[in-house]
């Protein structure tokens, strides 16, 4: 009876009440182990190295003690675009966030409380970043939990037009300190741009006219073209431009000048010498032999035979330049007032052999030639 007794007590005195809980799931165990492996192995929990077992499985329990197994699990995690697949004790994304040290105010694709065990999908966390962004002339910082370029267009409103360029694919992995330059592509733009048309010069015989004689019958005007061209703008500057058409709304009239090509008639022949007035010294030299000439001269120029006023007329017979050329003055000089006196009056010849005196018709007619 003593045996039985002592038997009894010692019986109550090792039986302990524990508190078991494995992965959030807590149950009372009676056991006669002395410590914490000793009362899993009765329970039958398998542990690895790998597991949270707390106290840890050397220690002695006593009745009421309480221990806590977490087991270990994996889990697919996607950190900034990176997958990884994470052994974590944590029962909720809370823990494993927490154990993976990650910025408490990044973004996670579960809520914090979601139990590990009941993710479907891999765990999506995107850490707080700064991205430089670059757009229409203007550069600030921009942070972001966004994982993408894609996502962060569409977090900050930016919407791309489909000529628009991006200086990294859309899909790219944004990281801390990027930069990203939007740049705008606008084509196809239309301006009008109004061109003047010139207008061409024709000449006309006009037997009315003496030779060496011009007169403008149809005043020349210019024309107007309107061009459109269609033009590439880069961030808001032109790049290119492409002609579309090209209009003409007003055309030119084209300038018409009559051309003399009468004969003129031989005058009769010049007063003897002795009756032209005496001419006085010329500036330009020596007064030439032939007094008419010279009477001629002084009528016309005041005997300068190198006078050049710029209305048009020069030398001491008052050429015009085409009258001058005309007649092969320029084997002398450009105008007449660059020739001497007596290449002057050869020249004059010409023009008297074909026209007679009617080219000087005001001081001819003062000194009786016509």
């Amino acid at each position: 009876m003593v045996a039985l007794i002592l038997g009894l007590v010692a019986f109550v005195g090792t039986n302990k009440s524990v508190v078991l809980s494995v992965d959030g799931q807590t149950s009372d165990v009676k056991t006669f182990g002395g410590t914490v492996a000793e009362v899993l192995q009765k329970a039958d929990v398998q542990v690895t190295e790998a597991d949270r077992v707390s106290p840890d499985l050397a220690s002695e329990v006593s009745d009421g003690t309480r221990i806590e197994v977490s087991k270990a699990k994996s889990v697919d995690v996607t950190l900034d675009g990176q997958g990884h697949t994470v052994s974590t004790t944590g029962q909720t994304v809370a823990d494993l966030v927490s154990e993976l040290r990650v910025a408490s105010n990044s973004a996670v694709s579960a809520s914090l409380d979601t139990a590990l065990s009941g993710l479907q999908d891999p765990l999506s966390i995107s850490t707080p970043k700064t991205v430089t962004m670059v757009m229409d002339g203007k550069s600030y910082n921009r942070p972001t939990t966004a994982e993408t370029v894609e996502e962060l267009l569409d977090e900050a409103g930016i919407e791309l037009a489909a000529t628009d360029r991006l200086s990294a694919p859309e899909s790219a992995a944004l990281v801390d300190g990027m930069a990203l330059k939007i740049t705008r592509v606008t084509a196809g733009e239309k301006v009008t741009v109004t061109e003047a048309l010139p207008f061409e010069t024709a000449e006309v015989p006009d037997p009315n006219l003496y030779e060496g004689e011009e007169k403008v019958t149809v005043k020349g005007t210019p024309g107007e073209k309107a061009a459109v061209f269609a033009i590439k703008l880069v961030d808001g500057r032109e790049v290119s431009r492409t002609l579309v058409s090209e209009t003409v709304s007003v055309q030119p009239v084209d300038a018409k000048i009559a051309v003399g090509t009468k004969k003129k008639e031989t005058p009769p022949a010049p007063a003897p010498a002795a009756a032209a007035p005496a001419p006085a010294a010329s500036p330009g030299g020596a007064a030439p032999s032939g007094g008419t000439w010279a009477a001629l001269a002084q009528c016309e120029s005041g005997g300068d035979w190198h006078i050049n006023t710029g209305n048009g007329y020069s030398g001491g017979l008052q050429f015009s330049v085409s009258s001058w050329l005309g007649a092969g003055g320029g084997q002398y000089a450009p105008i007449a007032a660059g020739a001497t006196p007596d290449q002057q009056i050869a020249v004059a010849e010409k023009l008297r052999a074909n026209g007679g005196w009617g080219h000087w018709p005001s001081c001819a007619a003062k000194l009786g030639l016509l």
